[in-house]
């Protein structure tokens, strides 16, 4: 039997990193899902926010639609939580100027909600970045009956 020298370690290391045996895709455990989401024709803060996602490695498109509110109502957003854009999430709603972290957070823990919601347009949440004074704002999770309650603050 022979012995195993470093330099043939080394090459067994080598070819098995190669075919991913040993290193496998850091990304395939944390991959995030693809959002698709639609606006308003012509908003330009939805495209900030997607643009924010898509910084923190989201897979997000968004499509016009003239007819956004009747999409809101149909999924089951809460006229009351109605926000800015609305995008789905695999299982999720996400309604609004909601931040990455939260967003994050939701897949993390994976609550049984409907969607989170950031309703109307708070200045300096996210893509509504314009220099000024923030407003405080609520993210609410939203259930399927249309129960809601403050999921983040900021």
């Amino acid at each position: 039997m022979r012995k195993l020298t470093r330099r043939d370690l080394s090459k067994l290391i080598g070819s098995a990193a190669t075919i991913g045996v040993l290193v496998p895709d850091a990304n395939a455990a944390t991959a995030l899902p693809a959002i698709k989401a639609y606006r308003n024709p012509g908003c330009g803060c939805c495209e900030k926010w997607a643009e924010s996602l898509k910084q923190a490695g989201f897979d997000i498109t968004m499509e016009d639609d003239a007819d956004l509110a009747t999409r809101k109502t149909k999924a089951g957003v809460p006229s009351d939580l109605s926000g800015c854009h609305t995008a789905f999430m695999g299982n999720y709603i996400i309604e609004g100027h909601v931040p990455v972290a939260d967003i994050k957070r939701l897949l993390e823990e994976q609550p049984a909600a409907l969607g989170l919601a950031v309703p109307g347009m708070p200045a300096e949440s996210t893509g509504m970045e314009m220099g000024g004074t923030a407003v405080k704002y609520d993210v609410m999770l939203f259930a399927k009956d249309g129960t809601s309650h403050v999921y983040a603050s900021h």
